[in-house]
């Protein structure tokens, strides 16, 4: 048994969603919905790790904290709070506990949580976070920064994609599809008839900012983006996983985007929005986004695909080392404006914006656009764009950003 854990907290959903995690990770767990209760329980059983409310209906957590130390010395508290400052962290450590996590939070947090404390008292090393650490945690932000992030991608994010099941990633794949679909619709509304108002530089900024709703959907919401799991690569450099499940991976996402990418692109066309705009103005902004991206000669192609996910693969790992969802936001918002504002050229965007575009080639708005799209096939969509893209995208995450910052952080030195 890895040791002995009880949950103390007046919500009970969170408690037993607690408790089932770390029973599955082969925690002997108990839950405590009271203060009164939990005392009991302390006084009758010996526990090695309490997870601790601040705030129960009937005591304050620090009262239990200071009767934890006294009466059961060698048990190690966790505090949480869905109230997080740097006084009560401060409060909290001063009174002896090993650690200070926020709500809400992911149960994966408390199992790594518990697992450092298990791990430390198995080395006889407990020293609990310094202030500063925790000043870092509530304001939003982790401590340890890209090492740490490298840390998560290599041990925890990479190897759940690696062994997670084919349906869960064609599932949530084609989530992510339509994620940055939405994201692309978006940005083409809002795009679609502004640069006759403040010119074209304002106009990609406005647009970036509409598109960036897609990968806040992806990585708040939860979802499987290829682009993004390109970072899988860390794992499989560090030998936590088999290249051929990389890849196996990396090709069901992969197909799994281009569905939910198809499905945004039949509700578009489906719902007649399309037709929004004078003159079918959004869809003549549609063809042209189209156009342009099966006209470009392949190494533009391939190189605005790296850039492209080069400044995705970087909004991910902003993303992750931040706790807070606000902060998630922010974290994405930017680099993601940046690359749509630049012109870089993304797989899966293109996936809707160019699909679209082929379908309404078909369309009376296609006459109202004026310009020949003789060049915007199925054929040039897959030869011209997406071939090249895709290529740049893998070199711009896995490459520049992955295998980079693997190199820096994780690589162990030669003997």
């Amino acid at each position: 048994m890895a040791g002995r854990v009880l949950i103390v907290d007046d919500e009970k959903t969170l408690a037993e969603g607690c408790c089932r995690v770390l029973a599955e990770q082969g925690y002997d767990v108990s839950v405590a919905l009271t203060g009164r209760e939990a005392l009991e329980k302390i006084a009758r059983e010996t526990f090695d790790v309490v997870l601790l409310d601040l705030r129960l209906g009937d005591f304050d957590g620090i009262t239990i904290l200071e009767k934890i130390r006294a009466e059961k010395p060698g048990t190690d508290v966790v505090i949480i709070t869905g109230y997080p400052s740097i006084e009560t962290a401060a409060k909290a450590l001063r009174f002896g506990a090993r650690d200070y996590l926020e709500k809400p939070f992911d149960p994966e947090r408390v199992v790594g949580a518990i697992e450092n404390i298990m791990k430390r008292r198995a080395e006889e090393v407990l020293e609990p976070p310094t202030i500063q650490e925790v000043r870092l945690r509530v304001e939003g932000f982790d401590s340890k920064g890209s090492a740490a992030v490298a840390q998560a991608l290599s041990e925890e994010v990479g190897t759940k994609k690696a062994t997670a099941s084919r349906y869960q990633l064609v599932v949530l794949g084609i989530f992510a599809g339509a994620y940055i679909a939405f994201g692309a619709a978006l940005a083409t509304l809002a795009g679609h008839d502004l640069t006759q108002h403040v010119g074209l530089g304002l106009t990609q900024l406005v647009a970036g900012a509409a598109f960036s709703v897609g990968l806040m959907l992806v990585v708040i919401a939860g979802a499987e983006l290829f682009t993004g799991n390109n970072l899988m690569l860390i794992s499989a450099l560090d030998g936590r996983i088999r290249w051929s499940a990389l890849v196996e991976k990396w090709a069901i996402v992969y197909v799994a985007n281009f569905l939910g990418a198809m499905l945004l692109v039949g509700i578009m066309y489906g719902s007649g929005l399309w037709k929004v705009g004078a003159e079918f103005g959004v869809a003549k902004k549609a063809l042209a986004i189209a156009k342009a991206k099966v006209e470009l000669p392949f190494m533009a192609a391939l190189l605005r695909g790296i850039a492209c996910n080069w400044l995705v693969c970087l909004a991910v790992w902003m993303a992750m080392a931040a706790r807070q969802v606000s902060c998630k936001i922010l974290a994405i918002f930017f680099p993601i404006m940046a690359f749509v504002a630049l012109g870089y050229e993304h797989s899966v965007a293109n996936m809707y914006f160019i699909p679209l575009g082929i379908i309404l080639k078909g369309t009376a708005a296609a006459a109202a656009f004026g310009a020949p799209l003789d060049a915007l096939t199925w054929g040039g969509f897959v030869v011209k764009n997406l071939v090249p893209v895709t290529i740049g995208n893998i070199i711009g995450g896995a490459g520049f950003v992955g295998a980079l910052y693997w190199s820096v952080y994780l690589r162990k030195p030669k003997q």
